[in-house]
């Protein structure tokens, strides 16, 4: 069964308490936090104090992506504020390694993402030190991007990469997922589904948090 980790991004701010009870009372596995700076992504988003809020709300596992600038001065204060796993990007890390390995010793759980265009091959060397590997399937930055087809072959290369090494990581999709194509998804390797609007612009999110998972 595939991990659903719904994007908080998605949600209507004005009623965030119930956005959370109802994630609460689903079937997702997981919250996913977008976390933007206006310095790596165009955009900017929400900060700790806000995922310090959603965790007062939620009994679910936290899912932080951290889309900005020198993630390593932030590490520490997400995991204060409830991050279970911290995902940083490969191209905002000139040193990596010591980006996941700070992330591990504040006993949280370490992935790295790839924008569409970074080939998966960068990941060789760091592979073996991460729980997750997060693919973008829309240039970070804003929800409701068009879904970037290339995204299935990153995945099967990713998937025959773990394989080869016999590693136990996550391969975690965000951007465009749907009903539609979260089924050539799963099939090519992907274990965790990101959904924002397909899930808090469905008519009943809970229903479809429910279908996504029955996938």
């Amino acid at each position: 069964m595939p991990i659903i980790a719904p994007s908080l991004l998605a949600a209507n701010f004005l009623q965030l308490q119930d956005e959370c009870d109802m994630l609460n009372n689903s079937e997702a596995d997981w919250y996913h936090l977008d976390i933007m700076d206006g310095r790596f992504v165009p955009n900017i988003s929400y900060g700790p104090m806000l995922v310090e809020f959603f965790r007062k709300a939620s009994t679910k596992f936290f899912d932080v992506h951290l889309m900005i600038e020198e993630p390593g001065n932030y590490a520490e204060i997400f995991k204060k504020a409830g991050a279970g796993m911290l995902t940083v990007h490969y191209e905002a890390c000139p040193h990596l390694h010591r980006n996941i390995q700070q992330i591990k010793s504040l006993g949280m759980q370490a992935g790295v993402a790839l924008n569409p265009h970074t080939p998966v091959e960068v990941l060789k060397d760091i592979l073996h030190d991460v729980d997750m590997v997060l693919i973008m399937s829309v240039n970070p930055g804003f929800g409701g991007q068009k879904f970037i087809q290339n995204t299935f072959n990153k995945i099967r290369e990713v998937k025959a990469m773990i394989d080869a090494k016999s590693l136990d990581i996550k391969i975690e999709v965000d951007g465009g997922v749907t009903l539609e194509n979260a089924g050539e998804l799963l099939q090519a390797g992907a274990s965790v589904l990101v959904a924002g609007n397909t899930v808090f612009k469905a008519p009943n999110p809970t229903e479809m948090i429910a279908r996504l998972k029955a996938l």
